[in-house]
Protein backbone atom coordinates (compact mmCIF):
# COMPACT_ATOMS: atom_id res chain seq x y z
CA UNK A 1 0.00 0.00 0.00
CA UNK A 2 1.05 3.51 -1.03
CA UNK A 3 1.94 6.02 2.00
CA UNK A 4 1.72 9.61 0.63
CA UNK A 5 4.25 11.74 2.94
CA UNK A 6 2.92 15.28 3.63
CA UNK A 7 5.57 17.84 2.59
CA UNK A 8 9.43 17.94 4.26
CA UNK A 9 9.47 19.62 7.44
CA UNK A 10 9.20 23.53 7.25
CA UNK A 11 13.06 25.29 6.26
CA UNK A 12 12.53 28.77 6.04
CA UNK A 13 16.11 29.55 6.38
CA UNK A 14 17.19 26.83 3.36
CA UNK A 15 19.75 25.16 5.77
CA UNK A 16 19.82 21.50 5.85
CA UNK A 17 18.97 19.49 8.66
CA UNK A 18 19.96 16.83 9.68
CA UNK A 19 17.17 13.88 8.45
CA UNK A 20 16.73 10.42 10.84
CA UNK A 21 14.57 7.36 9.48
CA UNK A 22 13.97 5.45 12.45
CA UNK A 23 12.12 2.62 12.43
CA UNK A 24 10.68 0.24 15.34
CA UNK A 25 8.32 -2.29 13.69
CA UNK A 26 6.57 -4.12 16.49
CA UNK A 27 5.63 -1.78 18.63
CA UNK A 28 4.55 2.40 17.94
CA UNK A 29 6.09 5.35 20.10
CA UNK A 30 2.76 6.58 20.01
CA UNK A 31 1.16 3.36 22.38
CA UNK A 32 0.46 3.32 25.97
CA UNK A 33 3.83 1.09 27.55
CA UNK A 34 2.86 -1.66 29.91
CA UNK A 35 0.63 -3.36 27.86
CA UNK A 36 1.11 -6.14 24.97
CA UNK A 37 4.58 -5.17 23.40
CA UNK A 38 4.16 -1.94 24.50
CA UNK A 39 7.15 -1.21 26.87
CA UNK A 40 10.31 1.00 27.24
CA UNK A 41 11.06 1.05 24.49
CA UNK A 42 8.43 2.95 23.03
CA UNK A 43 9.26 5.75 25.41
CA UNK A 44 13.12 5.15 24.57
CA UNK A 45 12.54 6.34 20.74
CA UNK A 46 9.84 8.75 21.20
CA UNK A 47 11.68 10.63 24.01
CA UNK A 48 14.87 10.60 21.72
CA UNK A 49 13.38 11.87 18.47
CA UNK A 50 11.73 14.43 20.89
CA UNK A 51 15.14 15.61 21.96
CA UNK A 52 17.03 15.25 18.43
CA UNK A 53 14.16 17.68 17.23
CA UNK A 54 14.77 20.17 19.78
CA UNK A 55 18.91 20.01 18.12
CA UNK A 56 17.45 20.76 14.76
CA UNK A 57 17.39 17.21 13.29
CA UNK A 58 13.97 15.74 11.71
CA UNK A 59 13.08 12.35 12.29
CA UNK A 60 10.48 9.96 10.73
CA UNK A 61 9.84 7.15 12.75
CA UNK A 62 7.93 3.85 11.00
CA UNK A 63 6.08 1.79 12.65
CA UNK A 64 3.59 -1.40 11.74
CA UNK A 65 0.21 -0.07 12.07
CA UNK A 66 -2.00 -1.94 14.15
CA UNK A 67 -5.57 -0.44 13.35
CA UNK A 68 -7.83 0.96 10.40
CA UNK A 69 -8.40 3.96 12.72
CA UNK A 70 -4.99 5.06 13.00
CA UNK A 71 -3.80 7.76 11.04
CA UNK A 72 -0.84 6.86 8.05
CA UNK A 73 0.97 9.88 9.18
CA UNK A 74 0.74 11.75 12.69
CA UNK A 75 3.37 14.57 13.49
CA UNK A 76 4.08 13.63 17.04
CA UNK A 77 5.10 17.45 17.95
CA UNK A 78 7.38 19.72 15.73
CA UNK A 79 10.37 17.55 13.77
CA UNK A 80 8.90 14.18 14.99
CA UNK A 81 7.10 12.80 12.26
CA UNK A 82 5.15 8.88 12.98
CA UNK A 83 4.81 6.89 10.40
CA UNK A 84 1.81 3.85 10.14
CA UNK A 85 3.17 0.99 7.29
CA UNK A 86 0.61 -1.78 6.92
CA UNK A 87 2.41 -4.80 7.10
CA UNK A 88 -0.10 -7.75 7.66
CA UNK A 89 -3.74 -7.87 9.67
CA UNK A 90 -3.74 -4.96 12.07
CA UNK A 91 -4.87 -6.92 14.96
CA UNK A 92 -4.26 -10.35 16.35
CA UNK A 93 -0.17 -10.23 15.96
CA UNK A 94 2.23 -10.15 18.72
CA UNK A 95 6.35 -9.54 17.94
CA UNK A 96 6.49 -13.61 17.48
CA UNK A 97 4.67 -13.55 14.33
CA UNK A 98 6.22 -10.95 13.14
CA UNK A 99 8.78 -11.85 11.32
CA UNK A 100 6.50 -13.41 8.51
CA UNK A 101 5.72 -9.74 7.56
CA UNK A 102 9.07 -8.08 7.68
CA UNK A 103 8.85 -8.49 3.55
CA UNK A 104 5.53 -6.43 3.21
CA UNK A 105 7.01 -3.81 6.19
CA UNK A 106 9.97 -3.62 4.54
CA UNK A 107 8.22 -2.86 0.94
CA UNK A 108 5.79 -0.37 2.87
CA UNK A 109 8.95 1.86 3.95
CA UNK A 110 10.70 1.40 0.82
CA UNK A 111 7.78 2.74 -1.50
CA UNK A 112 7.21 6.01 1.12
CA UNK A 113 10.80 6.71 0.83
CA UNK A 114 10.74 6.32 -3.50
CA UNK A 115 8.54 9.56 -3.51
CA UNK A 116 11.51 11.60 -1.76
CA UNK A 117 14.41 12.53 -4.12
CA UNK A 118 17.62 10.81 -3.87
CA UNK A 119 19.74 10.97 -0.81
CA UNK A 120 16.54 11.77 1.32
CA UNK A 121 17.89 10.13 4.81
CA UNK A 122 21.11 10.65 6.23
CA UNK A 123 21.08 8.46 8.99
CA UNK A 124 18.86 5.19 9.35
CA UNK A 125 18.46 4.21 13.10
CA UNK A 126 16.56 0.72 13.98
CA UNK A 127 15.60 -0.42 17.34
CA UNK A 128 14.94 -4.16 18.06
CA UNK A 129 16.44 -7.17 15.76
CA UNK A 130 12.90 -7.32 13.86
CA UNK A 131 13.80 -3.49 12.82
CA UNK A 132 17.35 -4.19 12.23
CA UNK A 133 16.50 -7.22 9.68
CA UNK A 134 14.37 -3.76 7.69
CA UNK A 135 17.50 -1.73 8.54
CA UNK A 136 19.75 -3.85 7.21
CA UNK A 137 18.23 -3.93 3.15
CA UNK A 138 16.86 0.31 3.77
CA UNK A 139 20.04 1.32 4.50
CA UNK A 140 21.80 -0.79 1.82
CA UNK A 141 18.93 0.77 -0.91
CA UNK A 142 19.46 4.12 0.50
CA UNK A 143 23.02 3.94 0.61
CA UNK A 144 23.03 5.01 4.26
CA UNK A 145 25.06 4.41 7.94
CA UNK A 146 22.59 1.86 10.00
CA UNK A 147 22.97 2.00 13.85
CA UNK A 148 21.37 -0.36 15.35
CA UNK A 149 19.45 -0.43 19.06
CA UNK A 150 19.49 -3.87 20.43
CA UNK A 151 17.11 -3.32 23.35
CA UNK A 152 17.44 -6.63 24.41
CA UNK A 153 19.06 -9.53 23.14
CA UNK A 154 17.95 -13.30 22.79
CA UNK A 155 21.45 -15.23 24.18
CA UNK A 156 21.01 -12.54 27.09
CA UNK A 157 17.84 -13.22 28.04
CA UNK A 158 18.03 -17.37 27.08
CA UNK A 159 20.68 -17.33 29.70
CA UNK A 160 18.15 -16.19 32.93
CA UNK A 161 14.80 -17.12 31.87
CA UNK A 162 12.82 -17.09 34.34
CA UNK A 163 10.97 -20.31 35.50
CA UNK A 164 8.45 -21.55 33.13
CA UNK A 165 9.42 -18.94 30.73
CA UNK A 166 9.69 -20.06 27.07
CA UNK A 167 13.64 -19.29 25.30
CA UNK A 168 13.88 -17.26 22.44
CA UNK A 169 14.45 -19.24 18.78
CA UNK A 170 17.05 -19.70 16.85
CA UNK A 171 15.67 -17.66 14.48
CA UNK A 172 15.52 -15.06 16.54
CA UNK A 173 19.48 -15.60 17.11
CA UNK A 174 20.51 -15.22 13.76
CA UNK A 175 18.80 -12.68 12.95
CA UNK A 176 20.63 -10.51 15.56
CA UNK A 177 24.08 -11.73 14.68
CA UNK A 178 23.15 -10.88 10.77
CA UNK A 179 22.03 -7.56 11.95
CA UNK A 180 25.41 -7.16 13.96
CA UNK A 181 27.77 -8.12 11.74
CA UNK A 182 25.96 -5.00 9.26
CA UNK A 183 25.30 -2.32 11.07
CA UNK A 184 27.54 0.53 11.23
CA UNK A 185 27.18 1.40 14.50
CA UNK A 186 25.62 -0.26 17.40
CA UNK A 187 24.49 1.68 20.64
CA UNK A 188 24.24 0.25 24.15
CA UNK A 189 22.10 1.20 26.83
CA UNK A 190 25.06 0.48 29.38
CA UNK A 191 28.96 -0.89 29.69
CA UNK A 192 27.74 -4.42 30.60
CA UNK A 193 25.27 -4.64 27.20
CA UNK A 194 28.31 -3.52 25.57
CA UNK A 195 30.42 -6.54 27.11
CA UNK A 196 27.09 -9.04 26.35
CA UNK A 197 27.64 -7.45 22.40
CA UNK A 198 30.81 -8.34 22.07
CA UNK A 199 31.21 -11.63 24.43
CA UNK A 200 27.84 -13.58 22.72
CA UNK A 201 27.47 -11.52 19.51
CA UNK A 202 31.33 -10.91 18.35
CA UNK A 203 30.33 -7.11 17.76
CA UNK A 204 33.42 -5.01 16.87
CA UNK A 205 34.25 -3.23 20.24
CA UNK A 206 34.98 -0.10 18.19
CA UNK A 207 31.49 0.05 16.61
CA UNK A 208 29.84 -0.29 20.35
CA UNK A 209 28.92 2.34 21.61
CA UNK A 210 27.70 3.26 25.11
CA UNK A 211 24.46 5.43 25.16
CA UNK A 212 22.75 6.09 28.53
CA UNK A 213 18.57 6.34 27.71
CA UNK A 214 17.68 9.67 29.56
CA UNK A 215 14.29 10.44 31.81
CA UNK A 216 12.50 13.49 31.20
CA UNK A 217 13.13 15.28 34.47
CA UNK A 218 10.67 17.49 33.92
CA UNK A 219 7.76 15.25 34.55
CA UNK A 220 9.56 12.57 36.76
CA UNK A 221 10.45 14.33 39.84
CA UNK A 222 9.76 14.17 44.33
CA UNK A 223 6.88 15.41 45.70
CA UNK A 224 7.50 19.27 46.36
CA UNK A 225 9.92 19.98 49.47
CA UNK A 226 8.54 22.26 51.81
CA UNK A 227 11.66 24.79 51.15
CA UNK A 228 10.61 24.73 47.38
CA UNK A 229 7.07 26.10 47.84
CA UNK A 230 5.86 29.78 47.83
CA UNK A 231 7.01 31.69 50.92
CA UNK A 232 3.93 31.33 52.53
CA UNK A 233 3.12 27.84 51.85
CA UNK A 234 7.00 27.47 52.87
CA UNK A 235 7.20 29.37 56.16
CA UNK A 236 3.35 27.27 57.29
CA UNK A 237 4.95 23.39 55.89
CA UNK A 238 8.11 23.83 57.83
CA UNK A 239 6.07 25.33 61.10
CA UNK A 240 3.99 21.82 60.65
CA UNK A 241 5.91 18.67 60.44
CA UNK A 242 3.06 16.87 59.65
CA UNK A 243 2.49 18.69 56.34
CA UNK A 244 4.95 16.17 54.02
CA UNK A 245 2.50 13.48 55.65
CA UNK A 246 -0.82 15.14 54.80
CA UNK A 247 0.65 15.70 51.22
CA UNK A 248 1.11 12.54 50.40
CA UNK A 249 -2.15 11.27 52.00
CA UNK A 250 -3.94 13.63 49.50
CA UNK A 251 -1.73 12.42 46.71
CA UNK A 252 -2.58 8.92 47.63
CA UNK A 253 -6.08 9.64 48.12
CA UNK A 254 -6.37 10.77 44.51
CA UNK A 255 -5.00 8.11 43.22
CA UNK A 256 -7.66 5.90 45.39
CA UNK A 257 -4.89 4.40 47.43
CA UNK A 258 -4.92 3.44 51.20
CA UNK A 259 -3.29 6.54 52.86
CA UNK A 260 -2.31 4.40 55.98
CA UNK A 261 -0.24 1.39 54.32
CA UNK A 262 3.24 0.69 53.15
CA UNK A 263 3.20 0.70 48.82
CA UNK A 264 4.65 -1.54 47.16
CA UNK A 265 4.91 -0.40 43.79
CA UNK A 266 5.50 -2.73 39.96
CA UNK A 267 5.16 -1.16 36.97
CA UNK A 268 5.51 -3.01 33.88
CA UNK A 269 4.17 -5.66 31.51
CA UNK A 270 2.55 -8.92 33.50
CA UNK A 271 4.87 -11.09 31.90
CA UNK A 272 7.17 -13.36 33.38
CA UNK A 273 10.24 -11.88 32.22
CA UNK A 274 9.20 -9.11 34.96
CA UNK A 275 8.62 -11.30 37.62
CA UNK A 276 6.15 -9.26 39.21
CA UNK A 277 4.86 -13.17 40.37
CA UNK A 278 8.38 -12.88 42.73
CA UNK A 279 6.71 -10.10 44.28
CA UNK A 280 3.30 -11.91 45.00
CA UNK A 281 5.24 -14.81 46.41
CA UNK A 282 7.58 -12.73 48.66
CA UNK A 283 4.31 -11.37 50.21
CA UNK A 284 3.70 -15.05 51.42
CA UNK A 285 6.80 -15.41 52.97
CA UNK A 286 5.88 -15.73 57.27
CA UNK A 287 8.32 -13.19 57.68
CA UNK A 288 5.20 -10.56 57.26
CA UNK A 289 4.22 -12.36 60.43
CA UNK A 290 6.34 -10.01 62.70
CA UNK A 291 5.70 -6.28 63.33
CA UNK A 292 2.31 -5.21 62.18
CA UNK A 293 1.18 -8.87 61.27
CA UNK A 294 0.39 -8.05 57.40
CA UNK A 295 2.36 -7.63 53.95
CA UNK A 296 2.36 -3.82 52.25
CA UNK A 297 0.09 -3.79 49.66
CA UNK A 298 1.73 -4.49 46.18
CA UNK A 299 0.26 -2.05 43.61
CA UNK A 300 0.70 -3.62 39.57
CA UNK A 301 0.27 -1.22 37.21
CA UNK A 302 0.73 -3.15 34.37
CA UNK A 303 -1.42 -5.09 30.82
CA UNK A 304 -1.24 -8.72 29.71
CA UNK A 305 2.34 -9.66 27.65
CA UNK A 306 2.96 -12.80 25.67
CA UNK A 307 -0.02 -14.72 27.23
CA UNK A 308 -3.76 -12.93 27.34
CA UNK A 309 -4.10 -14.45 30.78
CA UNK A 310 -1.17 -13.18 32.24
CA UNK A 311 -3.10 -10.78 34.33
CA UNK A 312 -5.37 -13.27 35.87
CA UNK A 313 -2.56 -15.94 36.14
CA UNK A 314 -0.82 -13.33 38.41
CA UNK A 315 -4.63 -12.99 40.74
CA UNK A 316 -4.71 -16.51 40.86
CA UNK A 317 -1.38 -16.78 42.42
CA UNK A 318 -1.82 -13.92 44.66
CA UNK A 319 -4.76 -16.26 45.42
CA UNK A 320 -3.16 -19.71 46.30
CA UNK A 321 -0.51 -17.36 48.30
CA UNK A 322 -3.15 -16.44 50.88
CA UNK A 323 -2.52 -12.40 49.76
CA UNK A 324 -5.08 -11.89 47.49
CA UNK A 325 -6.48 -8.78 49.37
CA UNK A 326 -2.89 -7.28 49.12
CA UNK A 327 -2.47 -7.56 45.85
CA UNK A 328 -4.46 -4.51 43.34
CA UNK A 329 -3.59 -4.64 40.09
CA UNK A 330 -4.37 -1.84 37.40
CA UNK A 331 -4.11 -0.69 33.93
CA UNK A 332 -1.62 0.97 32.97
CA UNK A 333 -1.40 4.68 32.68
CA UNK A 334 0.22 7.84 31.00
CA UNK A 335 3.63 9.01 32.12
CA UNK A 336 2.35 12.14 33.98
CA UNK A 337 0.07 9.65 36.15
CA UNK A 338 2.58 6.78 36.55
CA UNK A 339 5.33 9.87 37.49
CA UNK A 340 2.35 10.50 40.44
CA UNK A 341 2.12 6.39 41.43
CA UNK A 342 5.94 6.72 42.35
CA UNK A 343 5.61 9.59 44.69
CA UNK A 344 2.52 7.75 46.03
CA UNK A 345 4.62 4.55 46.97
CA UNK A 346 7.01 4.00 50.13
CA UNK A 347 9.27 1.30 47.42
CA UNK A 348 9.37 0.74 43.60
CA UNK A 349 9.99 -2.90 42.53
CA UNK A 350 12.00 -4.21 39.84
CA UNK A 351 12.30 -7.86 39.80
CA UNK A 352 13.25 -8.69 36.07
CA UNK A 353 15.03 -11.65 35.31
CA UNK A 354 16.45 -9.65 32.19
CA UNK A 355 16.56 -5.97 32.10
CA UNK A 356 18.98 -3.83 29.05
CA UNK A 357 18.31 -0.81 31.14
CA UNK A 358 15.74 -0.39 33.26
CA UNK A 359 13.94 2.54 32.23
CA UNK A 360 11.04 2.04 34.82
CA UNK A 361 13.76 2.11 38.00
CA UNK A 362 15.59 5.09 37.03
CA UNK A 363 12.14 6.99 36.30
CA UNK A 364 11.12 6.24 39.76
CA UNK A 365 14.37 7.05 41.34
CA UNK A 366 14.12 10.84 39.76
CA UNK A 367 10.70 11.20 41.37
CA UNK A 368 12.87 10.27 44.83
CA UNK A 369 11.58 6.84 45.25
CA UNK A 370 13.95 4.18 46.34
CA UNK A 371 14.01 1.07 44.21
CA UNK A 372 13.92 -2.62 44.86
CA UNK A 373 15.82 -4.39 41.89
CA UNK A 374 17.12 -7.70 40.72
CA UNK A 375 20.84 -7.25 40.23
CA UNK A 376 21.29 -7.79 36.62
CA UNK A 377 21.35 -6.50 33.18
CA UNK A 378 21.63 -2.65 33.32
CA UNK A 379 19.60 -2.29 36.49
CA UNK A 380 23.25 -3.19 38.06
CA UNK A 381 24.00 0.83 36.51
CA UNK A 382 20.75 2.36 36.99
CA UNK A 383 20.28 1.94 40.67
CA UNK A 384 23.13 2.16 42.96
CA UNK A 385 23.13 -0.67 45.69
CA UNK A 386 23.07 1.13 49.35
CA UNK A 387 22.73 4.63 47.63
CA UNK A 388 19.33 5.09 45.32
CA UNK A 389 17.97 1.77 46.11
CA UNK A 390 18.74 -2.14 47.25
CA UNK A 391 20.06 -4.76 44.62
CA UNK A 392 18.54 -8.49 45.34
CA UNK A 393 20.83 -11.08 43.73
CA UNK A 394 18.11 -13.65 43.35
CA UNK A 395 15.04 -14.18 42.19
CA UNK A 396 14.27 -16.27 45.50
CA UNK A 397 10.52 -14.82 47.50
CA UNK A 398 12.65 -15.04 50.76
CA UNK A 399 15.57 -12.93 49.98
CA UNK A 400 12.47 -10.69 48.59
CA UNK A 401 10.72 -10.52 51.18
CA UNK A 402 13.59 -10.15 53.40
CA UNK A 403 14.93 -6.75 51.62
CA UNK A 404 11.58 -5.37 51.28
CA UNK A 405 10.77 -5.58 54.88
CA UNK A 406 13.58 -4.83 56.34
CA UNK A 407 13.67 -1.48 54.28
CA UNK A 408 9.44 -0.88 54.94
CA UNK A 409 10.44 -0.91 58.70
CA UNK A 410 13.56 1.42 58.76
CA UNK A 411 11.65 5.02 57.33
CA UNK A 412 15.22 6.61 57.89
CA UNK A 413 17.01 4.43 55.76
CA UNK A 414 14.21 4.44 53.10
CA UNK A 415 14.64 8.58 53.37
CA UNK A 416 18.30 8.33 53.12
CA UNK A 417 18.06 6.21 49.86
CA UNK A 418 15.34 8.48 48.36
CA UNK A 419 17.82 11.27 48.75
CA UNK A 420 20.40 9.51 46.78
CA UNK A 421 17.37 8.39 44.21
CA UNK A 422 16.76 11.91 43.19
CA UNK A 423 21.06 12.28 43.19
CA UNK A 424 21.15 9.22 41.13
CA UNK A 425 18.32 10.22 38.52
CA UNK A 426 20.63 13.47 37.63
CA UNK A 427 23.04 11.20 35.82
CA UNK A 428 20.04 10.41 33.46
CA UNK A 429 18.71 12.88 31.02
CA UNK A 430 17.70 12.80 27.23
CA UNK A 431 19.55 16.29 25.77
CA UNK A 432 22.41 14.69 27.00
CA UNK A 433 21.47 10.87 25.13
CA UNK A 434 20.61 13.28 21.81
CA UNK A 435 24.13 14.81 21.94
CA UNK A 436 25.92 11.38 22.15
CA UNK A 437 23.86 9.99 19.49
CA UNK A 438 24.30 12.93 17.14
CA UNK A 439 28.10 12.09 17.82
CA UNK A 440 27.23 8.15 17.40
CA UNK A 441 25.69 9.19 13.77
CA UNK A 442 28.86 10.70 12.59
CA UNK A 443 31.11 8.01 13.51
CA UNK A 444 28.78 5.70 11.82
CA UNK A 445 28.57 8.04 8.67
CA UNK A 446 32.33 8.05 8.68
CA UNK A 447 32.62 4.10 8.68
CA UNK A 448 29.66 3.71 6.23
CA UNK A 449 31.94 5.79 3.75
CA UNK A 450 34.84 3.20 4.32
CA UNK A 451 32.87 0.47 3.30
Amino acid sequence: MHISLPPDFADPDGSRPLRIAMVSVHTSPLEQPGTGDAGGMNVYVLELSRALARRGAQVEIYTRATSSAQPKVTDAEPGVRVIHVSAGPYEGLDKNDLPGQLCAFAAGVLRAEAHRPEGWYDVLHTHYWLSGQVGWLAAERWDVPLVHTMHTMARVKNASLAPGDAPEPQGRIIGEEQVVAEADALVANTEQEAADLARDYQADPARVHVVQPGVDLGVFSPLPDATERDPAERDQALRDPAAPHRQLAELRKGLMLPAGRKIVLFAGRVQLLKGPDVLVRALGEPIWSEGDGQPPLLVVLGGASGRPTAVRELEALAYQEGVADHVLVRPPVPQRTLARYFQAADLVAVPSHSESFGLVAAEAQASGTPVVAAAVGGLCTVVEDGVSGVLVPDHEPESWALVLKSLLDDDEWRARLAAGARDSATRFGWDRAAEQMLEVYEDARKHHATR
